[in-house]
């Protein structure tokens, strides 16, 4: 095991423990967590929603190694794509309606444990066991890597309702509600600014 200090010897600690709690709060509530649920799989893989993970998927593996960031490389750009794809809109749903008080705290907190595995944990073990050592940007990388995970949870829960346009699927009744999906050249003008606000964030990596 790569040397660390006493700072991040009890980080790694600290994130481990808080994942493994996570994964028996996750199985103790499998029949409740809207993550496992069918409904939540079919929200999530209407044609719109992959078509721009994909595209965005692989752009990150594209340029990962184009970026001068020894850390970012094919590997961890496609795993922290995945996760976030898989997971953000549940998560940031989720802690939306844990702030107005319609989901436990129990569901949060796996939501938020959820998001810093997506976003930073997941890729800080995965430096630390290929290269060994902790990378240096894991802050900022916790910073930037939420503001992105979170417009991707924003992104991907785009829907149209009758008489209020587009909206935030977690924000109406019933979310996740399956007929309430459209076509991406419906939403496209409202998914724009998120996505040229990815761009705008990772073009400085590149020049």
């Amino acid at each position: 095991m790569p040397d660390l200090t006493p700072a991040f010897t009890a980080y790694l600690a600290g994130y481990c423990v808080a994942c493994v709690i996570a994964v028996a709060l996750m199985y103790r509530e499998r029949r409740t967590l809207l993550l496992f649920q069918a409904i939540y799989r079919r929200y999530l893989f209407s044609q719109w929603k992959v078509l721009t993970f994909v595209v965005a998927s692989v752009s990150m593996m594209v340029i990962a190694p184009y970026t001068g960031d020894p850390t970012w490389d094919y590997v961890d750009a496609a795993f922290m794509s995945i996760l976030t794809y898989l997971t953000a809109p549940w998560a940031v749903g989720t802690l939306y309606l844990a702030i107005k008080g319609q989901a436990t705290a129990i569901h949060a907190y796996i939501a938020v444990c959820v998001w810093m595995f997506s976003v930073s944990w997941a890729y800080d073990v995965y430096i630390l066991l290929m290269f060994g050592y902790y990378p240096p940007t894991w802050l900022p990388n916790i910073v930037l890597s939420s503001i992105l995970y979170f417009a991707a949870g924003l992104m991907w829960n785009l829907q149209r309702r009758e008489g209020r346009g587009v909206v935030f699927g977690f924000m109406e009744e019933g979310w996740p509600d399956t007929r309430y999906e459209l076509g991406f050249l419906r939403v496209v003008w409202f998914a724009l600014p998120i996505m040229i606000l990815v761009t705008l964030m990772i073009a400085p990596f590149l020049f």
